[in-house]
């Protein structure tokens, strides 16, 4: 059965005629080509298809694109402003905390709702709130360095 999902994505409105089984990852890859959001595992355990729902982090292969009607998803595309990287996005880059890249934006999603949730006090901290996040290359020394110098820039800004 077909449904009419609305969504605001990245700031802009979008209305999809989905079959009701299609996943938020699946609307968000293959019917709005925002493909930064990838498809790892496929059932919730690697954490590469992390996005935003509402400002707090889903993994978007286990929700319905259906139960997303009229909410607010954000995707690794929709982060930055005018041209210009995420904090996250270039302390990532800076601490090169990432190599094959697969897991890279559903880590920065997790990595910016954290920081949000204030989450990010000690390395313990943020390993155990990046715990669903997995990266096969293990960069995780280097994410966890890049986190944590993103928290202690917004805590000095403060």
């Amino acid at each position: 059965m077909d449904v009419t999902v609305r969504l605001a994505i990245n700031g802009r409105v979008a209305e999809l005629e989905l079959d009701n089984r299609v996943t938020l990852l699946d609307a968000v890859r293959d019917h709005l080509d925002l493909t930064g959001t990838k498809k790892g595992c496929d059932q919730g355990a690697c954490g590469a298809c992390t996005v935003l729902l509402d400002g707090k982090r889903v993994v978007s292969c286990l929700v319905l694109a259906a139960q997303c009607d009229g909410r607010e998803v954000t995707t690794v595309e929709g982060l930055g402003a005018r041209g210009r990287r995420h904090p996250v996005q270039e302390a990532f880059v800076r601490h090169d905390a990432f190599q094959c890249g697969f897991c890279t934006s559903g880590q920065i999603m997790s990595a910016v709702a954290l920081l949000d949730e204030g989450r990010a006090g000690s390395d313990e901290e943020v390993r155990e709130f990046m715990s669903g996040n997995l990266c096969r290359c293990g960069a995780y020394p280097n994410i966890v360095a890049a986190i944590r110098e993103v928290a202690r820039v917004d805590g000095e800004r403060r």
